[in-house]
Formats: structure tokens, C-alpha cells, sequence
């Protein structure tokens, strides 16, 4: 006996639903822009100028570009290291399996909320202004900003620990700092490196960009090269950044990988 398939209801069969949605979606978007002035004063003729002028790479300025990219990965690489070991005791201070009083977690945890909710660019240009333009300015704006997204991570992978062994330490009769050095730096090490790394990765990122307001490194040769209006050079300075950016999240990738 022959079955006949059920025709599907036109509303589904097409996906009315779906394409009003996305159009409606769309139309937000559109709606936005127009209120917000997103794109009025775009000229085509003058993007399409900065690109055929950046087509063109001054290769004679690579060896001009090496010193600053080498501090841009100084300063993450120090700026991480500062901020992720400062971050430490203030995560287990934070964590509940490790501090019983609410209201210390508590305090501590609202500061820590009021630092992370500084943008590391507003950070860049408040350390410009109180040290000055360099490569100290930078490595503090990224070592506050480290600080305040490890002790985020690091807090909540310290309260999901296996309680097992902190109870079997606390039964033992061993004190706090026991407890945190041979039942919970443990379990999460490999977690704090992985952390580690994801961290200087955005660092390495954040560097190049922050140096563009003054904080030191390769940013101070993208902002000098816009300004002069030397796109060849540009480029290259751009070209640079990619190429540091890119192997800095392959070795990592690759030490992540041996991590887990």
C-alpha cells in the first residue's frame, strides 16, 4: 500500500517565519545606523585610496619595526606575568571553598568588580598621564588588566575544585595554607597556566593597540605612520602585527594542547 507523504504547511515549507525575522533583524540594523549617523560621512573614493596606497608595502621599514614589536611582546609577556602572580592569593581569598566569611568574599569581590570594569584603553591613558608616554605606562595598564580577568577566571576554577581532598586535608588537621598548597594549587595549576596563556594572548593584542595612545611599543609607530600619512609604511607596521599576533597564538595553541 502506497503512503503518501504529508504536505508540509506553507508557513514551514518556505520559512516565513525565519526570513520575516531575519528581514525585521536587518531592518533594526538599518533603522540603528540611520539614528546613530553610523556611515554618513563614509567616502568610498577615499577608502579605496588608503587601500591602493596600503597595496604597496615600504619594505625598507621592517628593520625600523623590529625594536618596537620585540617591546610590544615585553611588555605583554611582563605585564601578564605581574598581574596573573598578583592575582593569586586575591582569588583565593575569593573563593568560597576557601574563605568562609561571605562578607570578606564579598568586599573583595566587589573591588575586584570595579577594577575589571575598567577598559584596558582607559587604563593606557590614565597611566600615560600619571608616568608618562612609554613602555612603563603600558606594562601597567596590562598588568591591571590581567589582574582583574585572572582573578576572575582563577576564583571560580578554585570553587570547582573536588572538595575530597580539601576535606581530607581540613580532617588531617592541616591549616589553611596546607589545604591551598597540597589539596587546591593542585588541582588547578593546569587551569591558572591554560589561563596563563589566554591572557598574554589578548595582552599581545592589547599591547599593539595601547601603544597607539602613547603606552609604548609598535603602536607609537602605527600612530606616527597614520599621522604622516605614510600608508607604505602602515602596512607594514599592520603586516607586523600579524605576523606577532599569529605566532604568538600558534605557541600557545601548542602549549595549551600539552597543558590538557
Amino acid at each position: 500500500m502506497k503512503q503518501s507523504i504529508p504536505k508540509r504547511p506553507m508557513m514551514k515549507e518556505w520559512h516565513v517565519i525565519g526570513f520575516t525575522i531575519f528581514l525585521l533583524l536587518v531592518f533594526a540594523v538599518i533603522l540603528s545606523a540611520q539614528a546613530t549617523g553610523v556611515g554618513q560621512d563614509f567616502s568610498s573614493e577615499q577608502f579605496f585610496d588608503l587601500w591602493a596606497k596600503m597595496a604597496n608595502p615600504d619594505w625598507s621599514y621592517i628593520p625600523d619595526i623590529i625594536t618596537p614589536l620585540l617591546q610590544t611582546i615585553q611588555m605583554a609577556i611582563v605585564g601578564t606575568l605581574i598581574g596573573c602572580v598578583a592575582a593569586i592569593p586575591v582569588a583565593l581569598v575569593s573563593a568560597s571553598n576557601i574563605v568562609r566569611n561571605p562578607y570578606v568574599r564579598g568586599v573583595v569581590r566587589f573591588i575586584m568588580n570595579l577594577v575589571r570594569s575598567i577598559p584596558e584603553m582607559l587604563l593606557a591613558a590614565l597611566f600615560v598621564a600619571v608616568v608618562g608616554i612609554g613602555a612603563l605606562s603600558g606594562v601597567c595598564a596590562l598588568s591591571v588588566f590581567s589582574f582583574g580577568m585572572m582573578f576572575k577566571l582563577l576564583y571560580e576554577a578554585i570553587e570547582t575544585v573536588d572538595q575530597g581532598p580539601i576535606e581530607a586535608m581540613r580532617a588531617a588537621g592541616g591549616n589553611r595554607n596546607q589545604v591551598i598548597v597540597f589539596a587546591v594549587i593542585p588541582q588547578v595549576l593546569n587551569q591558572y597556566l591554560s589561563f596563563f596563556l589566554y591572557t598574554l594572548e589578548i595582552n599581545v593584542r592589547a599591547s599593539a593597540v595601547l601603544g597607539y595612545l602613547g603606552a609604548g611599543g609598535i603602536g607609537l609607530y602605527l600612530n606616527t605612520t597614520l599621522e604622516m600619512f605614510r600608508y607604505d609604511r602602515t602596512a607594514v607596521v599592520i603586516l607586523g602585527i600579524l605576523v606577532v599576533v599569529v605566532l604568538v597564538d600558534a605557541l600557545s595553541n601548542k602549549l595549551r594542547e600539552a597543558l590538557s
